[in-house]
């Protein structure tokens, strides 16, 4: 099991911690390393954007996209908008990207809201032992 970093805007947050978004998708025009290192059972620290960690997640399935067109990228939305909840602006900006994934989400938690150095622009961290905010207590064995 791995342990990521989400950064999202906080009205999404809010729709997952409702229960309404359950899958988080993200979308790139550039092969995303990460992208293949998110399995079934990662859990995810969901951080609001130039905020505080505000919930944490459970990966319970992913789908990776490599090659899109933007027919694809139209039958996705068309396929899963209604866990995504991605509004008309988001599929415009998305339908020329080649890579994504998809994640559906269970055990949605929020936790005490907690502040985290972070001042770089990446939107999805992958934590390891010397990069993890202090969110996650590695052993000597990890």
């Amino acid at each position: 099991m791995k342990y990521h970093l989400v950064i999202l805007k906080k009205p999404y947050i809010d729709t997952i911690l409702a229960g309404k978004k359950t899958i988080e998708s993200r979308f790139y025009q550039t092969r995303q390393k990460w992208l293949s290192q998110v399995n079934a059972g990662d859990k995810l620290f969901i951080k609001a954007s130039s905020g505080q960690v505000l919930a944490t997640a459970t990966v319970a399935a992913i789908k990776v996209f490599d090659n899109l067109d933007p027919r694809q990228i139209a039958e996705l939305k068309k396929q899963y908008n209604q866990q995504i909840l991605g509004d008309a602006q988001y599929w415009q900006a998305k339908r020329n990207c080649r890579f994504g994934i998809l994640c559906r989400l269970r055990d949605v938690s929020p936790i005490t809201p907690r502040f985290i150095r972070k001042a770089d622009w990446r939107a999805w961290v992958i934590l390891t032992k010397t990069e993890h905010f202090g969110l996650v207590n590695f052993s000597e064995n990890d």
